[in-house]
């Protein structure tokens, strides 16, 4: 046999096989049943999250957000695929505008430095939002902006975040595939970190609207 000759070629044919093994443990499914906790961004305002198969929203007049950490294993995504629905829609709205871009349903990514990401394995999503090296990716679906566009948070700190519009403000059901790579070097330049972090959201209390909306069969690649 070829590894009897050849031990040098033993070895990195097991080291390719690790490699291999190594990649396709990164990516994923990922549970809606479990990890997910609610961060309340008002005293006062609260969304009804529901966890499970997927994730299902009511939100009448409120804003929150549904947050989970990420697998180290996966901190390396590169790609990520995920279906969603929305029964109830607020109107369209600019996405770009603090205080008035409510939106229907948005997933966000949450990125830091590969060589911080250790040290912040346990933070939550109050603590890495306020940190300057953290670079947030929303998708969303609502507003009246252009779809694909990148659209600067007006939230936080400048440079931080930003909104990409997959889909405008109406009702339906849609199956949505993003290159994370690609789009964090065009909000942001450079290479993307280490994704540690998830969340979604419905925004509906600037419009005193209601949305009805649902995500799930996430997937990370």
């Amino acid at each position: 046999m070829l590894f009897n000759r050849s031990p040098l070629m033993k070895r990195l044919f097991l080291a390719a096989i690790l490699a291999l093994t190594a990649a396709t443990a990164q990516a994923g499914p990922v549970s809606f049943a479990s990890g997910w906790s609610e961060q309340k961004l008002s005293l006062f305002s609260s969304n009804d999250y529901r966890f499970g198969n997927a994730l299902s929203m009511t939100s009448n007049g409120s804003v929150s957000i549904a947050w989970s950490r990420v697998y180290q294993a996966d901190w390396a995504t590169e790609r990520a695929s995920w279906s969603w629905t929305v029964n109830r829609s607020v109107p369209a709205t600019d996405l770009a505008r603090k205080g008035g871009d409510d939106r229907n349903i948005s997933l966000y990514f949450v990125f830091v430095p590969a060589d911080v990401a250790p040290t912040l394995a346990g933070a939550g999503i109050r603590s890495l939002l306020g940190r300057s090296d953290v670079r947030v990716i929303q998708y969303a679906w609502g507003g009246n902006n252009a779809v694909g566009g990148v659209i600067p948070s007006p939230y936080g700190k400048a440079g931080t975040g930003v909104t990409i519009p997959l889909r405008q403000a109406g009702t339906g059901s849609a199956a949505e595939q993003v290159n994370l790579a690609a789009d964090y070097a065009r909000a942001f330049g450079g290479q993307k970190g280490a994704l540690i972090g998830l969340a979604v959201s419905g925004d509906s209390d600037d419009t005193a609207s209601a949305i009805e909306a649902a995500i799930g069969n996430l997937t990370l690649y």
